[in-house]
């Protein structure tokens, strides 16, 4: 299985096992996991991880720039960071009383670490990440976490997206793509999956294959339904009825 573009989608029904598969070259890539941990200690990942063992990985150019995140697990990554960001404060309040009486240049150097720490979680995330929409907070931790030269592995981020955001999140993609960035997304998303020049991979058959756009079903399905949508969902509703 090649990668050969800056850009490819893993595409297919659920329980195809594109997120596996997806899953399993986290493991392989040893990427940061946006979660509430790690995917190499992930109970929900050892599949994945047993299937990573199998894999043999070929690299252009190897980098350990980029995160792994599924959308699922983003509001335990919301969960961590609120953690982080409580342990840091209840640091800052300890110092605070281990040295009243003392000069202010020992308490400000004293609180340094976890002051730095601190005023770096909110330069990236802002004072509070769960104050924002879910579909907001994905787009401010793109925004944060997107770096030159990394490799991004996404697992359905369109589920917190609305379809002006997924056009907001491709907007991002294409600067980090112009930056040596490249983008491995399982999703179901047909506005994703449009990227120019985007490889796509369908997991529908057996072997995989790679596939046009248009050929993708799901991309033939939604055509079909915004052609005709009172047609279609009449027909539809009077089978479920």
């Amino acid at each position: 299985m090649t990668l050969p573009g800056p850009v490819t989608f893993f595409a297919g029904e659920n329980g195809s096992g594109k997120s596996t598969l997806l899953e399993a070259l986290a493991v392989v890539a040893q990427l940061p996991t946006v979660g509430a941990t790690e995917a190499v200690r992930d109970d929900s990942l050892a599949a994945a991880r047993k299937l990573g063992r199998a894999l043999t990985a070929v690299w252009r150019g190897r980098t350990h720039r980029g995160f792994f995140l599924r959308a699922e697990d983003f509001f335990g990554f919301v969960q961590r960071l609120q953690r982080e960001r409580a342990e840091l404060e209840a640091r800052l309040e300890e110092v605070d009383r281990e040295y009243v009486g003392r000069s202010e240049l020992a308490r400000r150097l004293a609180r340094g670490p976890a002051a730095a720490s601190l005023g770096a979680m909110e330069a990236s995330y802002g004072k509070d990440l769960d104050a924002n929409s879910h579909g907001e907070s994905f787009l401010r931790l793109f925004r944060s976490r997107f770096v030159p030269n990394g490799l991004y592995l996404l697992d359905e981020p369109e589920a917190a997206l609305s379809p002006q955001s997924q056009l907001g999140l491709v907007a991002m993609m294409s600067e980090m793509v112009e930056q040596g960035g490249q983008f491995i997304i399982a999703t179901h998303s047909p506005l994703l999956m449009a990227v120019p020049g985007a490889t796509i991979y369908s997991f529908d058959d057996s072997p995989l294959r790679e596939v046009a756009y248009d050929e993708l079903d799901g991309v033939l399905l939604f055509r079909d339904v915004l052609a005709a949508p009172e047609r279609y969902m009449r027909r539809i509703w009077e089978v479920g009825g």
